[in-house]
């Protein structure tokens, strides 16, 4: 392990430790708000994709898909992403410093968050941003779009092109399709510890890793979000310390957790499940053209999920 990717790890088990000690404080709640669930849905296939190649150092931050079918891993401590074939092949791979989402951009490009690591999150320190490249290059060339955030973490794109990133340390980004920050909008969203951003009909989902809600902000009315479920520690309907989510095919929302429990969530009604339980979950994106996700790790390893149907 380099120098570098040590102080990465050394920062990453700092956070984890950091994360769980907010938990301790938090009062743990009995169920999701509004509704209510089972303890598990029907089970699911799931697999390994992709093993990773050496356990920890290829902690998979995040993953996600380009314009051609090809999947993107974020190696957060090894700052680059990088491209996988369908055979799991890296076919190419892009230095970006502690790289989070991975999110196609309606112009075809890869738009990736930086700076998602723990010391971004220190009062003043806006070391995080996002970078775009062209994914179908052979040697893709990094550009900068916006810079002066701080853990930048999830994000997704709206509709309109905007895009919407979880700032780990004060609350969620609107981005425009310039590259400026929406920062009207983005004061009536200020929250700690924001994680996963997931975009659909109006709306923006977010999870916040310390009280283990998944709020829905109407982008009309950012000022007043709605807690549809939240995950607690102990014995829950779903699970704990809720990370990226993303829209499955059937319209749910699936949460990836750190304690290994992929969770699905009803957005309208808050009803949620476990499918799958297994090693700590980082991300989760839908599979083009399938029913079928692929689910990130702790560990690296790239996971594909079938939710039963």
């Amino acid at each position: 392990m380099t120098e570098r990717a040590a102080r990465r790890a050394g920062a990453a088990v700092a956070g984890v430790a950091a994360i769980g000690l907010a938990l301790a404080a938090v009062p743990a709640a009995t169920a999701q708000e509004p509704g209510t669930a089972p303890t598990s849905c029907a089970d699911a296939a799931s697999a390994v994709e992709i093993g990773a190649g050496v356990p920890l150092l290829d902690w998979s931050e995040n993953v996600g898909f380009d314009g051609d079918g090809n999947l993107w891993v974020s190696r957060v401590l090894r700052g680059e992403v990088q491209r996988h074939d369908e055979t799991g092949a890296v076919t190419a791979s892009v230095a970006v410093d502690s790289p989070g989402a991975i999110r196609l951009g309606p112009d075809g490009l890869l738009y990736v968050t930086f700076g998602d690591t723990v010391t971004n999150m220190l009062p003043g320190v806006d070391g995080g941003g996002v970078v775009r490249f062209d994914p179908s290059a052979t040697d893709p060339v990094v550009e900068e779009f916006v810079t002066g955030l701080g853990m930048a973490n999830g994000a997704d794109f709206d509709e309109d092109g905007n895009l919407y990133v979880a700032d780990t340390g004060s609350g969620v980004v609107r981005i425009g399709t310039d590259g400026v920050v929406d920062t009207e909008w983005s004061a009536q969203t200020q929250r700690f510890m924001v994680n996963g951003v997931a975009v659909r009909d109006g709306s923006v989902y977010v999870t916040v890793m310390h009280t283990g809600e998944i709020l829905r902000i109407p982008i009309d009315d950012p000022a007043n979000p709605a807690v549809v479920a939240r995950t607690t520690l102990g014995t829950t309907p779903i699970s704990a310390v809720p990370d990226d989510l993303a829209f499955g095919a059937d319209g749910a929302l699936y949460v990836a957790t750190s304690i290994g429990r992929l969770v699905r969530v009803d957005p309208d009604s808050g009803a949620g499940c476990t499918v799958a339980a297994g090693e700590p979950l980082t991300s989760v994106v839908t599979i083009p053209g399938t029913p079928d996700l692929a689910v990130g790790t702790l560990a690296g390893n790239i996971l594909r999920v079938t939710p039963a149907s």
